[in-house]
């Protein structure tokens, strides 16, 4: 019970230290009396953007990181157990390791389209 009490600790401090740093992106200051409606519009077009592309590329990669960890001790497990399957348990792991670091780069890929051509 302890551990699991330190570990809920940890997270909301994190959660805590990720608002604390977020807060300053979504203070905007107010648009002046000469300043014309589609300029903030486009402002705040911008700005969620940047939201987004940082939420789509923090979920890829972490996304692909639990993944590549899973592949991994699965792999080392297997190796354990079968060391004479070695080789086809390796080349099979980094056929799937790639296949997962694509898909990253893919989810990359899009939230650049989305920046700049959105």
């Amino acid at each position: 019970m302890n551990k699991l009490l330190k570990k809920i600790i940890a997270l909301a401090g994190v959660m805590l230290l990720t608002l604390a740093l977020a807060a300053p992106a979504f203070a905007a200051e107010a648009p002046e009396a000469g300043e014309p409606a589609a300029q903030t519009q486009e402002d705040n077009t911008l700005g969620l953007k940047a939201i987004g592309a940082g939420i789509a590329v923090g979920i890829a990669a972490a996304g692909g990181a639990v993944g590549m960890g899973m592949a991994t001790a699965k792999s080392a497990e297997s190796i354990a157990r079968q060391p004479e399957a070695e080789g086809k348990v390796r080349t099979t792991m980094m056929l799937g390791l790639v296949f997962i670091e694509t898909a990253i780069i893919y989810a990359l890929l899009v939230v650049i389209l989305i920046i700049f051509v959105l």
